[in-house]
């Protein structure tokens, strides 16, 4: 079913993505689809897609403000990154950068619900108490997005993943995914007064 309906949306924001892609492509350098490996269920690695939000060598800037990481755990977060391009910025804070998971889903990596998935590196320091998180496939949404994806506690972060698997269902996913699509709407609305003023 994820995959069907990935390939609607698809089908119908066509459109959309060919107006993103000017954005992208002619306000700053780079490609419009960023790609970078992740760790999906069982340890299995792949490529994840989104649509390029930084500079082109945002990877070797990082290396640079490493010690302002926000995260208390082995991620790399930063409420005000420097890395983001202007429209980059907008695209990452509505979440739109993620519609090209819509991608994974169809290739079978990851699911609508799920815990998000991490950086390889990142993903190989997370502690034992916390694998069963990979026990399931990563998604594009999951309990810590609806909740405004919070860099405060990286235990939170986990813990609820861990929670999502124990109670994964049908029904617990069609609740994620409501409550994410109202989170969107308010993410839109708040950029656009935001912009106005």
């Amino acid at each position: 079913m994820d995959k069907l309906i990935a390939i609607i949306f698809l089908v119908i924001l066509s459109p959309f993505f060919i107006i993103l892609y000017i954005l992208v492509r002619f306000t700053s350098k780079g490609s419009f689809i960023f790609k970078q490996k992740r760790m999906g269920k069982n340890g299995k690695e792949f490529d994840i897609y989104k649509i390029r939000t930084m500079v082109d060598n945002a990877e070797q800037i990082k290396a640079k403000i490493i010690d302002k990481n926000e995260a208390d755990g082995p991620v790399f977060k930063i409420r005000n990154d420097p890395r983001y391009t202007r429209i980059g910025r907008w695209l990452s804070r509505t979440g739109i950068d993620e519609l090209p998971q819509l991608i994974n889903i169809i290739k079978g990596d990851m699911e609508f619900v799920g815990p998000r998935p991490l950086p390889v590196n990142e993903a190989k320091k997370i502690s034992k108490k916390y694998k069963q998180r990979f026990d399931v496939k990563p998604g594009i949404t999951s309990l810590w997005v609806i909740e405004g994806a919070k860099h405060d506690s990286f235990n939170r972060w986990m813990k609820q993943d861990l929670e999502y698997v124990k109670n994964k269902s049908i029904i617990y996913d069609i609740n994620i995914c409501f409550w994410t699509v109202l989170m969107l709407f308010k993410l839109l609305w708040q950029n656009i007064k935001l912009k106005k003023g």
